[in-house]
């Protein structure tokens, strides 16, 4: 089943708040440009601020620990069904981001939804290419199922390049004969290892991060000029979703990466998966990042636990 949810545009006081997302990403931009040797150690630190523009929920406590040989942290709202886990895999190209970066959105989604999450430090490119960063969901994944989580009760989710790699390891047990999980969330998921979108270009203008460039360095660094662009657990466009679990997807209707979202949805769809698509108006890169500051995004919260409940 597929249901298309599209955001009404935000208020002008609602425009103060994605500005927020917005600016930062304006940031990024400029710095990364007028940089010309920035280091990957820079790098990173630069894409740690990514959990400014996310209000820190109350009622969360949160704790190191190791998954499956995998770092990561815990997210645990208070009165949270601890059987139940979002396996947060971060975004940021495979090589930037971290678990501390997109804790609080992790939180503010496990809160939302009456879950525990774990973000995943997975292994990160350059230094390790695909399918390190798959193999360590998957690590992940069997280790809460050994623990005694139910398989159905796991959800992988993840946003941007984490969003590629929720549904990756989804794909990846599959492949393996193994259950998956119950469902499966990507915000503003980046999938397109060819960099071919049409809403590259068409969103360029708008989106105040990524650029097609960007993308082709990210691309050099996860895959190496060795694994093939179309492979389906690195590019999960070429992915086989037959018997793939519930899918909720989201993206911003100003964003570049736009139609990885849209042709997932298609994709999945042709293939007999349970979506949903919500495109939020106007909306950044994973604009989820508003959580506790945004009307909208709490909106979007909602919905995405009531898909979740049913």
């Amino acid at each position: 089943m597929t249901a298309n949810v599209v955001e009404q545009p935000a208020t002008s006081a609602g425009t103060e708040t994605h500005d927020v997302l917005r600016n930062l990403y304006a940031d990024w931009a400029q710095i990364m440009e007028t940089t010309p040797n920035l280091t990957m150690r820079l790098f990173r630190s630069i894409f740690d601020e990514w959990h400014q523009p996310t209000v820190e929920p109350e009622g969360v406590m949160y704790r190191e620990d190791m998954v499956g040989g995998v770092p990561g942290i815990w997210c645990l709202p208070q009165g949270a069904d601890t059987s139940k886990v979002l396996l947060y895999t971060h975004g940021g190209g495979f090589a930037v981001g971290s678990a501390s970066s997109h804790r609080k959105l992790a939180a503010h989604v496990a809160k939302a939804l009456g879950s525990v999450s774990f973000v995943l430090d997975y292994r990160r490119a350059p230094e390790f290419q695909h399918p390190a960063q798959v193999d360590d969901g998957v690590a992940a994944f069997d280790a809460l199922v050994a623990s005694g989580i139910a398989p159905e009760n796991i959800t992988t989710i993840g946003d941007s390049a984490g969003g590629n790699l929720a549904i990756a390891i989804t794909l990846a047990l599959k492949e393996q004969g193994k259950q998956t999980p119950g469902r499966v969330i990507a915000f503003s998921p980046w999938l397109d290892m060819e960099n071919k979108g049409e809403t590259l270009v068409t969103n360029n203008d708008t989106d105040a991060l990524i650029t097609p460039e960007l993308l082709e360095g990210m691309i050099a660094g996860v895959l190496g000029g060795t694994v093939d662009p179309r492979t389906p657990l690195a590019n999960p466009l070429y992915g086989d979703f037959t018997g793939f679990p519930r899918l909720y997807i989201t993206a911003g209707s100003v964003e570049s990466l736009l139609d990885n979202a849209t042709r997932l949805e298609e994709r999945a769809k042709a293939a007999g998966v349970d979506v949903t698509l919500s495109i939020g108006e106007g909306q950044q890169h994973v604009y989820p990042f508003l959580a506790g500051r945004s009307a909208l995004v709490a909106g979007e919260l909602a919905k995405l636990a009531a898909w979740y409940a049913r």
